[in-house]
């Protein structure tokens, strides 16, 4: 699988040069990219993805808080099957009633989704992870919620903030996660501190190796230093892990 990498980590880029921006992540060896907040601006993505030979297989919407047709409609002008909504504050997985409402309104979103030939997923933070229901955490209850056609993007970074061993909880949620947010660092809530990919704490080559099958998306939330670089440094590492011709 050749990894994709999300969008925000060049946010500051895209919001002034969008299809610039998708050049230099296409010039560096990238076929796969995942945007955020594509509805405002889906007719330059439109153009600018496939002129730069790219594709979104996935993509973070704020599907819970949106009108979630203008959101697929959107997707499915992009080419997009999998739209994942990236965020539920902190206070909403603290107790097993808020999490079976956030369960219900995925599904939800997963019925609507279906009309268009678009699953719908869910990508964590700490706090998923740090708060739990009983022996498990909030968000593997929250999967436990979840019909069967909902999905997961695990950000492997953020569940070893919030206190686990990565591999072991991909395994207790099964075959729910289809995609995992690659990132490296000291393994802290100081986002500045994260590194390349390769370049941190993270046991970053066990897991790409346990999860060959999964999509593997780069992400940095933020970074002291050339975003390109780290980018390119990333890349490159997640490229000769995986075996990808020229890396």
């Amino acid at each position: 699988m050749t990894p994709s990498v999300q969008l925000y980590t060049v946010r500051q880029h895209l919001a002034d040069d969008l299809p610039g921006t998708l050049k230099k992540l296409a010039d560096i060896g990238y076929t796969r990219v995942e945007p955020y907040d594509f509805v405002a601006r889906v007719e330059e993505f439109e153009r600018a993805l496939p002129a730069n030979g790219l594709s979104a297989p996935t993509a973070h919407a704020p599907l819970l808080s949106s009108d979630p047709h203008q959101v697929f409609e959107a997707a499915r002008r992009l080419g997009i099957t999998t739209v994942i909504d990236p965020y539920r504050p902190a206070e909403l997985w603290q107790d097993a009633e808020s999490i079976r409402a956030t369960a219900t309104a995925l599904n939800q979103a997963a019925s609507i989704g279906a009309e268009y030939g678009i699953r719908v997923g869910y990508h964590n933070h700490q706090w998923e992870i740090a708060a739990s229901i009983g022996e498990r955490t909030a968000l593997e209850y929250l999967a436990e919620q979840l019909e069967e056609r909902v999905v997961l993007e695990v950000d492997t970074y953020w569940a070893a903030v919030g206190g686990v061993e990565v591999l072991p909880l991909l395994e207790r949620l099964g075959q729910r996660v289809v995609a995992l947010h690659i990132k490296d660092g000291p393994i802290s809530t100081d986002t500045r501190a994260q590194q390349a990919v390769g370049s941190g704490q993270m046991p970053v080559t066990q897991i790409l190796t346990a999860t060959d099958h999964l999509l593997h998306v780069v992400e940095l939330d933020d970074y002291d230093g050339d975003i390109f670089e780290a980018l390119r440094q990333s890349y490159q590492y997640l490229a000769a892990t995986s075996g990808v011709e020229g890396a």
